[in-house]
């Protein structure tokens, strides 16, 4: 067992540090951005005027990503109920809604492919995943975003050395469901206790809270109000904060 150093607190007897990956290890927010923009574009186009109000409730205003909002933090099936339910204020069916806002999903994803340059990997990442990892530590993603989005995410930065577990959302399973975290740490073969994790959202928070985790720690890379990790344990601004104590 290893203890973990975050400034002046200290997390002892961990076994799994588990990360989100959006807006946590991942720089995502322009491609979230382009995607957002899409996804309502394309919508728009069939159904005028419902473009904006989709904007709003993706968390998308005056150029700037919400980062407790839908599209920063929910999975892409919680997206496409929201745009469904704003489709069907219009007047349509469930049904038609919800094929009007998966279809535009699909197409918006055939034009906003993520990469490395509009996802890069937040500087400092590889380099505390790999410490983390040497110190015999298991190592996971848990994200919101589908599985093969976090494998793809995981190649293109030659990650799989040092992770033991890739997990995201998939049948309407996600944050903050403890469950969620908790079959985490059952396929990695730990305990809920002697479990880190490692995000950015409220969602990442309350879902280790719930499961009795060992520890939250929220990140916030940018500037303003971090009112969306109050229920950290510990907030950082940087990965390399996060440090085996020897």
């Amino acid at each position: 067992m290893v203890t973990i150093r975050c400034g002046d607190r200290a997390f002892r007897n961990i076994e799994a540090v588990i990360f989100d990956k959006d807006g946590t290890l991942e720089d995502s927010q322009a491609y979230l951005w382009e995607l957002g923009i899409k996804r309502a574009r394309l919508i728009d186009a069939q159904i005028p005027g419902i473009g904006e109000p989709l904007l709003m409730a993706f968390g998308m205003q005056d150029n700037q990503l919400d980062p407790a909002g839908l599209m920063a933090v929910g999975s892409r099936h919680e997206n496409e109920i929201a745009a469904a339910a704003y489709i069907a204020e219009t007047g349509r069916s469930w049904f038609e809604s919800l094929a009007i806002a998966r279809s535009s999903f699909t197409d918006a994803d055939q034009y906003c492919q993520p990469d490395a340059n509009s996802s890069p990997m937040f500087a400092g990442s590889l380099d505390v995943i790999q410490t983390l990892s040497d110190a015999g530590l298991k190592v996971a993603i848990l994200s919101a975003a589908s599985t093969p989005s976090v494998e793809k995410f995981v190649k293109e930065h030659q990650l799989s050395p040092y992770l033991s577990l890739l997990m995201g959302a998939e049948q309407g399973l996600t944050k903050p469901n403890p469950v969620f975290f908790l079959k985490a740490c059952e396929a990695l073969g730990v305990n809920p206790k002697a479990t880190l994790m490692v995000g950015d959202s409220q969602g990442d928070m309350e879902m280790s809270k719930k499961a009795k985790a060992a520890g939250a720690i929220g990140i916030y890379w940018g500037k303003g109000p971090k009112t969306h990790l109050q229920k950290a344990d510990v907030i950082i601004n940087h990965l390399d904060q996060i440090q085996v104590e020897i």
